[in-house]
């Protein structure tokens, strides 16, 4: 699949009824669809705001061509990335993988060094903006993101930290004075995405269409209070905790393991050990969370809306 793929054209079709299937099962489900009409608001017709999924029209109108081409421009040895996790020995895997795509002169080819691919700052033309999908839901699913940081920044971790603390858990803002407090949402959280050149950080809430607008003030209000006053020590502490636990959660089975050197490898050229992450976590300090915090919350945030609304008139005054 990897050194000779045929690609063919009967193939190509059966899959484009696939993922057509998929795009439609993505759009059945609002609290889906919401995270891709957010990133396409943000990031406008860019590689990052177009949908990993693509469109109807761009899958239906794919051809064999197209498929084949691109896996021969990017399919090549200096591009790859074998990672391997569990019970094994090194140099075994090496001549394993070595002679499996040894077939039809896969490697033969000059040899060139891995340079992990950099990216300078992306604009972003959402920010301050609304996009609304009118739809007859029984809630509104909503997204208001801002400004987060790029996957290289070395702030990022003590903006898992921020994001963990603001909607990570029960125990966050955006649980407890949404959901425990007032009652307003079963489904309330915060996450933020890394890219090359770019990232944000984005915080979800379902709730009944009357109370979007209650709902999105209080985001604001959590927001602003946290840009201005920082996290307690104790919320510093639990985050805290909530990130590496997680961390150290997830690599209890061998493919993940396998999964986070393999991305580490593509994305840093670099395998840090968990030792080194952890280290990383438990070494930001509450200054840095406050100033990063002051940074990026009080910024002109992208709103975006599904829900029964005819107008986006109101969302618009609520974020300017």
């Amino acid at each position: 699949m990897i050194t000779s793929s045929i690609v063919k054209p009967d193939d190509v079709d059966a899959e484009r009824k696939v993922v057509l299937e998929e795009i439609a099962m993505r759009d059945d489900d609002p609290s889906d669809l919401i995270h891709d009409l957010f990133l396409e608001k943000y990031y406008g017709d860019t590689p990052l705001g177009r949908p990993i999924l693509g469109t109807v029209e761009s899958i239906k109108g794919m051809s064999r061509s197209t498929v084949f081409n691109y896996y021969q421009n990017r399919y090549k040895p200096e591009d790859l990335v074998v990672a391997v996790a569990g019970n094994i020995k090194h140099k075994k895997v090496v001549q394993m993988v070595e002679d499996a795509l040894s077939k039809d002169d896969f490697l033969d080819q000059p040899k060139t060094d891995f340079n992990v691919r950099k990216s300078a700052a992306i604009k972003v033309p959402g920010k301050g903006e609304v996009t609304l999908l009118d739809r007859k839901t029984e809630q509104a699913h909503i997204v208001y993101g801002v400004p987060g940081v790029a996957r290289d920044d070395k702030r990022r971790f003590a903006m898992s930290i921020l994001a963990s603390a603001l909607g990570g858990g029960m125990s966050s803002r955006l649980f407890q004075e949404i959901r425990e407090k007032r009652g307003l949402a079963y489904s309330t959280y915060a996450y933020g995405q890394q890219f090359a050149g770019s990232g944000v950080l984005s915080f979800y809430v379902g709730c009944k269409p009357e109370k979007a607008e209650e709902s999105i003030k209080i985001i604001q209000s959590i927001l602003n209070d946290v840009a201005e006053n920082g996290l307690t020590t104790e919320e510093i502490k639990r985050a805290k905790g909530a990130v590496s636990g997680s961390l150290v959660l997830s690599q209890e089975d061998t493919g993940s393991r396998m999964t986070r050197i393999g991305k580490s490898e593509l994305v840093y050229g670099q395998v840090l050990s968990f030792d080194e992450i952890l280290r990383e976590i438990s070494d930001v300090t509450p200054e840095q969370i406050k100033e990063i915090a002051r940074q990026i919350l009080p910024t002109s945030p992208t709103l975006a809306v599904v829900g029964p609304f005819r107008s986006s008139s109101k969302f618009e005054r609520l974020i300017s």
